[in-house]
């Protein structure tokens, strides 16, 4: 499969894509002196050929915090949240002035988005983000995109730029998520203890064996390959191909463009991006709402596999918009399932317990039925 890949992409190197570059702090970071900018002048170079290309091209930056600890002199990434904080605080205004001297040589302009996942949960900063971002690819600005660690609790303590990353990619459809790493791609084993342990050249995103073999994070970065299969299955979602590759390849950004097998590329296909997107619900914290559902509307979804219709909805709590992710629990307060909902609480209000004659009448003959679309929905 990754053969054919490559061999497609070979045929039609013009073919303008749009691409989502990360680079982790291993990679960024000169052996804990601070920011390597040799490296990230050669990255930007890459990027500044392929965008010449006409490819569209995103950056998912880390290293902050990292450089946040180099410039406090200190020994080691610190344990509390308001010095991890502060360290990112530090540490951004380097990150960003390094990666805009660095393109700007090349003809590149630049630009910073602090992000963190309330900002793409959120359905209405969901979309401002997209726009943003699509208004700068078409100015054919390289947007630098990081974390904001600085002021997000959750993200410091539980997140990671590789699922960023994948989010990201989804958002503005990429062709390509590329993860750099300080690794050769995924082994069937840790290559540092195992000898033995070999490439694993082509696979599918959603094979579970994957998370079996996948190690732990690094001394100054958050993430590990861990953290990269579960981004590559949240890239998956969005339709969007994987591939995590050793950064220091010589020309490894172009190359892995131009199709070069180099790496692991994970694939996705149709299953495959129901299946993420239903597992990427179930692992949603942040519930935007509430669906309160009868007996009849639980066994369903349960054990019939079926949308939720209005009907089956006793009552509706919270402030969402469409699109957002709400939990639905039966009458006893147990969750159910979580999904995401195809209208606002202001309107799923006006139509709970109604039939579909009724949500036609308030709604419109064509209106959507479906409070809760199957393909939409994890049922937990």
């Amino acid at each position: 499969m990754y053969r054919i890949l490559v061999m497609s992409m070979q045929k039609q190197p013009v073919k303008q894509k749009t691409i989502v570059v990360k680079i982790g702090s291993s990679l960024l970071t000169n052996n804990g002196r601070g920011l390597d900018r040799t490296a990230i002048y050669e990255w930007a170079k890459q990027i500044a050929k392929l965008q010449n290309q006409g490819h569209k091209m995103l950056l998912v930056s880390s290293g902050a915090v990292a450089e946040g600890v180099v410039r406090m002199n200190l020994d080691e990434r610190p344990k509390k949240l308001e010095a991890l904080q502060a360290c990112a605080s530090v540490g951004q205004m380097g990150l960003i002035e390094t990666w805009w001297q660095a393109c700007i040589v090349y003809g590149v302009q630049t630009s910073q988005l602090l992000l963190t996942h309330d900002d793409l949960a959120n359905r209405k900063r969901y979309l401002n983000t997209a726009n943003t971002l699509q208004q700068l690819l078409d100015w054919r600005v390289l947007p630098v995109i990081n974390e904001n660690d600085t002021v997000s609790v959750d993200e410091i303590k539980f997140g990671d730029n590789d699922s960023l990353g994948a989010m990201v990619a989804s958002m503005v459809q990429a062709d390509l998520y590329v993860i750099l790493t300080d690794q050769d791609g995924v082994f069937t084993d840790n290559p540092r203890t195992n000898p033995d342990a070999t490439l694993i050249k082509s696979e599918r995103a959603m094979a579970d064996y994957l998370f079996d073999i996948a190690g732990d994070g690094g001394k100054l970065g958050r993430g590990g390959m861990l953290t990269k299969i579960r981004a590559a299955r949240l890239s998956a979602m969005g339709g969007c191909p994987t591939v995590i590759v050793n950064g220091n390849f010589d020309d490894v950004i172009t190359r892995v463009v131009a199709g070069e097998p180099l790496g692991t590329l994970l694939t996705t296909n149709d299953e495959d991006k129901k299946i993420a997107k239903k597992q990427w619900l179930a692992a949603h914290i942040r519930m935007a709402g509430r669906l309160i559902l009868d007996d009849g509307a639980v066994d369903a979804i349960v054990k019939n596999n079926k949308s939720l219709l209005p009907v089956g909805v006793v009552e509706v709590q919270g402030d969402f918009d469409e699109g957002d992710v709400v939990e639905c629990l039966d009458k006893t307060g147990v969750r159910v399932a979580v999904g995401q909902v195809s209208f606002s609480s202001s309107i799923a209000k006006q139509i709970a317990k109604k039939h579909s004659h009724e949500v036609a009448h308030i709604l419109g003959e064509k209106a959507e039925q479906v409070i809760l679309h199957r393909d939409y929905m994890a049922v937990l």
